[in-house]
């Protein structure tokens, strides 16, 4: 392992983690994850970049996550210099988890899964950096690579359902609700469209501008690039402490600061939202009970609100122990995928999101992140996020809302442009209506 402090050889930290940026753009596979030092509790992603792939996680007949633990295994047990595995599971991983299918139009074409130790690996402080590699002259590689300014060009999106069978919809989806068949059901639309130029570094650089979030990340998986500011977190470990932490509540920020006061109560405030917010918290409680010791999943904070550059959220917090005889993919998969993006009960409602929803949601709404040994992992929700298929050059991303009996459809559609609103100034478009 090397340190280097920063400044170094005339480089501050912001100038090195760009040219190690666009150095990692040159291999096949890196991952970059960025907390922006915001405070957050339980604290947001660790600063890492993880760069080149020594091994992939290669899946053929067993399901994902028996291959994902399998691939662990074999990492830690090797003499490979690290035992990072970075990467990200797909939404319709569901498919294995529960007896679902998804056939909906795919767009992107991401695979379900991908997953690779690192043969680099640079961990980020205040004030220096760490590396973990081999490659003796790595520092020097890094310094001495041109930065270029490749601008980004996408194309204005388009929306993958007409406004007017959305907000039928979501009537039919609490048509559902009254029925019986569900209690909430999160309910997304996708926008596409085509990339004329592109930066991936640039544009990671620039929706971190405009929306600086505690779980950010840029991804490359050969052609395919993830590009995310989610503000959410899916689940951590830490030992044998398990937390997760779904969100359900926004409220747009205003730049006059006794309406943002006003916005930030209204949300703590709103039956609705905290109904919302206390069914998944439910959910998220009896999908780690899953995997925990009897007795210790608790709920340490609820309706906790925090704030962000576009949005305010309503944020819970619920931990747990892991159970004598249960890993980490147990963990992970037990409560896959995140309640907050799906809705409760899981299963049904998975059932009525592949039915409403024209597009399949792919990486959108699952989880990127970072295993580091057996007794430490970090998973986003999928969300705030961009998703390039540099082979077609094709883009998509997604958003959507919790859907209940009190729902307004029109509410909900403008909640959706809420969000979407950092990728619209991102891509310089217009909210769609």
């Amino acid at each position: 392992m090397a340190t280097i402090d920063f400044p170094y050889q005339g480089f501050s930290k912001e100038e090195f983690i760009i040219k190690a940026l666009t150095w990692a753009d040159t291999q096949s596979h890196f991952a970059y994850f960025n907390s922006n030092d915001i405070p957050y509790p339980k604290d947001g992603f660790r600063h890492i970049l993880a760069i080149g792939a020594s091994e992939k996680l290669d899946y053929r007949a067993r399901s994902v996550f028996d291959e994902l633990r399998a691939f662990h295994q074999r990492i830690e047990q090797s003499d490979q210099m690290n035992d990072w595995l970075v990467g990200y599971l797909g939404y319709d991983l569901k498919n294995e988890t529960e007896r679902l299918e998804s056939n909906s139009h795919d767009l992107l074409k991401f695979p379900k899964t991908q997953f690779f130790n690192p043969e680099h690996v640079l961990l980020f402080h205040e004030d220096k950096v760490e590396i973990l590699s081999t490659q003796i002259d790595l520092i020097d590689t890094i310094i001495t690579v041109h930065v270029g300014h490749t601008k980004n060009e996408l194309s204005q999106p388009t929306n993958s359902v007409a406004k007017a069978d959305y907000l039928t919809n979501v009537e039919h989806l609490r048509e559902h609700i009254e029925e019986g068949d569900c209690y909430e059901i999160n309910y997304c639309q996708e926008f596409h469209g085509e990339v004329n130029m592109f930066n991936p570094v640039g544009l990671y650089q620039s929706l971190n501008e405009i929306s600086p979030n505690p779980f950010s990340c840029l991804q490359k998986f050969n052609d395919h690039y993830i590009v995310s500011a989610s503000p959410e977190r899916f689940m951590k470990q830490n030992g044998s402490t398990i937390v997760s932490q779904p969100i359900k509540g926004t409220r747009q920020r205003s730049e006059n600061a006794n309406e943002d006061i006003r916005l930030k109560a209204d949300l703590r405030n709103d039956p609705k939202e905290l109904a919302e917010n206390m069914m998944i918290v439910d959910l998220v409680r009896n999908d780690l009970a899953r995997t925990a010791k009897t007795g210790t999943v608790k709920v340490e904070e609820i309706f906790g609100i925090y704030s962000f550059p576009q949005v305010h959220q309503m944020i819970s917090t619920i931990t747990s122990e892991m159970r004598d005889g249960v890993d980490q993919i147990d963990v992970i998969e037990k409560a896959f995928p995140m309640g907050s993006m799906t809705g409760a009960p899981k299963v049904k409602v998975m059932e009525l999101i592949e039915r409403y929803e024209n597009t399949k949601r792919g990486p959108f709404s699952g989880a990127a992140g970072f295993f580091n040994g057996s007794q430490s992992f970090d998973f986003n929700v999928l969300i705030r996020s961009i998703f390039i298929n540099k082979k077609t050059n094709t883009y998509s991303f997604q958003v959507g809302g919790a859907i209940t009996y009190d729902s307004v459809p029109e509410k909900e559609y403008e909640e959706c442009m809420v969000k979407a609103k950092a990728i619209f100034q991102l891509i310089g478009a217009n909210e769609k209506s």
